[in-house]
């Protein structure tokens, strides 16, 4: 099970905290990664992090403002972002794909999903 928490709103230039919580004794097993979903679009790609936490990935727009971590010893993951525009306005969700796979931008690669939190961005 995933959950995640720390989506709020914050006005444009601001920064956000996200952060998913697993539970199970194999997190370390997991690569991982957060998505974005605006009403009536494809959910996106945001971030991804192997289950080691040593390679990143990120999505061009992601890139320079989110940092993607993750503590296995905690069985968490999250997802600092800085310089918010209006546009990283869309419900986030955590995503973990099983077995040591590089943590890709495809939905179907991955295994389980969060509930997803809302971040509003204001101009």
């Amino acid at each position: 099970q995933l959950v995640e928490s720390g989506g709020g709103s914050v006005q444009a230039g601001g920064s956000l905290r996200l952060s998913c919580a697993a539970s199970g004794p194999t997190f370390d097993s997991y690569g991982m990664a957060w998505f974005r979903q605006v009403a009536g679009k494809e959910r996106e790609f945001v971030a991804g992090i192997s289950w080691s936490g040593d390679s990143t990935y990120y999505a061009d727009s992601a890139k320079g403002r989110f940092t993607i971590s993750r503590d296995n010893a905690k069985s968490t993951m999250a997802l600092q972002m800085g310089s918010l525009s209006p546009e990283d306005t869309a419900t986030y969700y955590c995503a973990a794909v099983a077995g040591r796979f590089k943590p890709g931008p495809s939905v179907a690669q991955y295994d389980y999903w969060g509930q997803g939190t809302q971040v509003t961005v204001s101009s």
